[in-house]
Formats: structure tokens, C-alpha cells, sequence
């Protein structure tokens, strides 16, 4: 249905293959890429684009948005119930398009602090509910993680929740890396209730390791005050125990971590 290249922008290309029902520019995110919601044949698309080439405000440049696209795309090879199917790169004089399937939710990374926002709402579901969906981004990173991919700038902001259907949505992993590489950055991009000390550190092996403890702090997110206050965890004794291992005295690798919490 898609064409493998355009000789138009992406913006053209999409008024002409049917109705734009949404719009994710530039100024509503850091990265610089700009997001469509696009209804065509009686199905709806989420496209995502590389932005404008001459927009100096993102903290990355437009070769490096195109290059994070082009990662983005090799993560197809992973399939889950959790990450949207990609259907298509269309390739475009503004960059690789990559058109997926387009999902419901609401954003978990936004106000968190409005007791009405859906991070706060997601945080007061019923534990079982929270663990579920917890389950299912923990599966999604088992995969990953056999594949050879370590997380990169995961935080809440790469989660779509649909409170209608309790149905969880992954996406954004553009700055996944795949296989282990070492921190060429210092503070690396991310979210600090999110990232794991190496990720701190100028130098230091990022690998499954890493996986663990990030995917261990969103439990510490979603069903505590993200810290290690066992008064203010939620959960099981046994969960409990598991988080407290794999942010302070470290799981060996992300399958280690996960063993143990389907265990807990």
C-alpha cells in the first residue's frame, strides 16, 4: 500500500493520502521530529518523521534525528503485543518516514504532578492492573534483550496507556542501542527516576545490566514514590525484594532480573 520513496515532503505526501487527524510538531517536544496521525483506506496511521531540517532548537540535528529513525526501524525485527506494527520507511527529500500502527492512550510522561494527568491516574489503578502492565513491558524487554538491544532514554514518556481497554503501548525507542557499548557521554540522555548510575558514568559498560536496573525503576515509578521506601511500595514482599536487588547490589543481566520478578 506505502511506496518504498516520495519526491515530495512528507506533510504533501500525507494531505494527499488522506485525512491528517493529528499533528505532533516540533514545539510540543524536544526532539525536533514532527508526528501525524493520518486516516487513509479506513485505517489509521501514526507517521513519524525526522522534522525540520532548518529547525534549531532540538538537541539534535537533523542527520541525527534521521539516524535515530533509521535505528528505530530495525527494532521491527522485534514483535510484540505491546510495540505497533510498522508497516513502512518511506523514504522523502525531508527523510525517512517510518508509518505505524496507530494506537490509543494516553501519555504516561506528562504533568505528573496534575492528580488528573494520566501519569498520576495510571499510578492510583489498582495494583494488579499496574503489575500487569508492568508484565507485559518486562516481556517486551525479554525479547528486546535476547535480540541484543539495551534501553536507551526510557522513562514514562515512551508509554501510552489505554485506561478504557487497560492496554499498554511502547514506543519511542529510537535510542536503543544494539548490543553493549560503553558511555561516550558522560550524562546521557534520559530521565535520572529512570537511568542506571553508568549511565552517569564517562566510560562505563552499557549492557543488560543496564536493562535490568532501568525496567526496575519503572516498577519503583508506577507503584512507589520512586524510591526504595518500602512504606510507600505497593507491592508484594517478594516484588519488593526484587527491585531492591536490582538497584542496589545489581542483577547480572536482564534475564536474571526477569526471572526473578515473574517469580515474585
Amino acid at each position: 500500500m506505502f511506496p518504498g520513496e516520495i519526491d515530495v515532503q512528507p506533510s504533501t505526501y500525507l494531505e494527499h493520502l488522506g485525512t491528517i487527524f493529528a499533528r505532533f510538531v516540533s514545539g510540543t517536544q524536544g526532539s525536533g521530529n514532527i508526528s501525524y496521525g493520518v486516516r487513509t483506506a479506513g485505517q489509521r496511521y501514526f507517521v513519524k518523521t525526522a522534522g525540520d531540517p532548518a529547525d534549531p532548537k532540538p538537541y539534535l540535528d537533523f542527520n541525527g534525528r534521521v539516524a535515530l529513525l533509521r535505528n528505530a526501524a530495525k527494532l521491527a525485527d522485534v514483535v510484540h503485543p505491546v510495540l505497533p506494527t510498522l508497516h513502512a520507511v518511506i523514504e522523502s527529500p525531508g527523510g525517512p518516514m517510518l508509518v505505524y500502527d496507530w494506537r490509543e492512550g494516553e501519555h504516561l510522561g506528562t504533568n505528573r504532578d496534575d492528580p488528573n494527568s494520566a501519569h498520576q491516574r495510571f499510578r492510583a489503578l489498582p495494583v494488579e492492573e499496574i503489575v500487569t502492565a508492568l508484565d507485559a513491558l518486562y516481556d517486551l524487554h525479554a525479547r528486546l534483550d535476547a535480540a541484543g538491544w539495551v534501553a536507551g532514554d526510557f522513562y514514562d514518556g515512551s508509554l501510552l496507556y489505554d485506561f478504557e481497554h487497560r492496554r499498554l503501548t511502547v514506543m519511542d525507542l529510537d535510542s536503543y542501542h544494539h548490543g553493549p557499548f560503553r558511555n561516550d557521554m558522560g550524562r546521557m540522555f534520559g530521565s535520572c527516576r529512570f537511568m542506571a548510575p553508568e549511565e552517569f558514568s564517562l566510560g562505563a559498560p552499557i549492557d543488560t545490566r543496564t536493562n535490568a536496573y532501568v525496567l526496575a525503576r519503572a516498577a519503583l515509578v508506577f507503584l512507589s514514590d520512586t524510591t526504595l521506601d518500602r512504606n510507600a511500595f505497593r507491592g508484594s514482599n517478594a516484588q519488593y525484594a526484587v527491585l531492591q536487588e536490582a538497584t542496589t547490589t545489581r542483577y547480572p543481566s536482564y534475564t536474571a532480573f526477569h526471572q526473578a520478578w515473574t517469580s515474585a
